[in-house]
């Protein structure tokens, strides 16, 4: 059943093709006349917005869909866009088609052949039509240079909550060739047990388990002074130390007070915070490990840091922790 065409402009941000419009009974000439009056702008071939002005990301969006015909779909960055694996638009509107179809190239787009691409896939209207954000995922993996990348993608992928274990697993498993294949895999878990960022990754391999610190719980919950519900990204339970990895290199004014009241408020809880950023987890890691257990044996932990390689700085030059008889310390509470 055909849509009226006003409720088909909404459903497509206000851009129509040519075919679109004379089937809503528009010459070629009424169409020509709004394009030449203004009232209309082409965009691309045969694809219009049916307004003047500025042409939102959307109708953008649209358009190319529009214009690279049936079954087309956005994929790869621009699907990533949408889907919030990618935080910013890239400067290219990537579109995929089936290979039985070929789409002449047009400035700003870049349009690639998927076997993978269904024919007659349908969408909710008003839906830009999208390759499956687990698929997304993958076809943005297989073209990643490396293994940060890849391990960025996943994570944030799971940090928020994007996918699932099972459902990425089942999706990768469909395709023949994956770069990164085992790799992928190994993140996964990692992900699914609550790794959900580059920086959180690093620190579990290379500050945590590299230098032998207890193991953290990950992603544990917590009841804010407001009521709500909110995440530690490490918590050493047994210690009552808390470590909020930061991958930001600065926030916002009010963000800083927002951590300042979470670590004000975890103190009131006898429970000591770190913070670390990129450039302690990736650039100072043996003294971030060398840090992390010396507080940990202000609280309790009877162990002492393994050095990660022979000229590893942990032992070397790790704060000295004050020493205490077994009656001097009192184990907190886990949280």
């Amino acid at each position: 059943m055909d849509v009226p065409f006003e409720v088909l402009l909404r459903y497509q941000a206000g851009v129509v093709t040519r075919a679109q419009a004379h089937r809503s009974g528009l010459s070629d000439g009424a169409i020509d006349h709004r394009v030449a009056t203004g009232r209309w702008q082409r965009v691309y071939p045969g694809v219009y917005v049916t307004f003047s002005g500025p042409v939102s990301r959307e109708a953008r969006l649209w358009a190319a869909v529009l214009y690279a015909g049936p079954d087309a779909v956005l994929s790869h960055e621009t699907a990533a866009e949408l889907q919030r694996l990618l935080d910013k638009p890239a400067p290219l509107v990537h579109l995929s088609v089936p290979r039985t179809r070929r789409v002449a190239p047009y400035e700003g787009l870049r349009i690639s052949t998927s076997r993978r691409t269904v024919v007659g896939q349908r969408f909710p209207p008003g839906v830009l039509p999208q390759t499956l954000v687990d698929d997304t995922l993958l076809d943005l993996i297989d073209k990643a240079g490396t293994f940060d990348e890849v391990c960025a993608l996943v994570t944030r992928a799971f940090g928020r909550r994007l996918t699932g274990e099972g459902r990425l697993r089942a999706t990768a498993r469909l395709r023949g060739r994956l770069r990164w294949r085992s790799d992928v895999d190994a993140l996964i878990t990692e992900a699914a047990h609550g790794t959900h960022s580059l920086l959180e990754y690093h620190y579990d391999r290379d500050v945590e388990k590299a230098h032998g610190l207890p193991k953290a719980a990950r992603q544990t919950p917590y009841t804010k002074l407001d009521g709500s519900k909110g995440f530690r990204d490490r918590c050493y339970q047994d210690y009552g130390v808390l470590v909020e990895l930061d991958g930001a290199s600065t926030h916002p004014q009010e963000d800083r007070w927002t951590d300042r009241e979470r670590d004000n408020h975890a103190a009131t809880l006898r429970k000591q915070t770190l913070r670390f950023g990129w450039k302690h987890v990736r650039h100072q890691t043996c003294e971030t490990a060398a840090m992390t257990a010396a507080v940990l044996a202000n609280h309790g932990w009877r162990g002492s840091p393994q050095p990660c390689s022979a000229d590893c700085a942990a032992t070397r030059r790790r704060t000295a922790a004050p020493q205490h008889n077994e009656h001097d310390y009192e184990r907190l509470p886990a949280q």
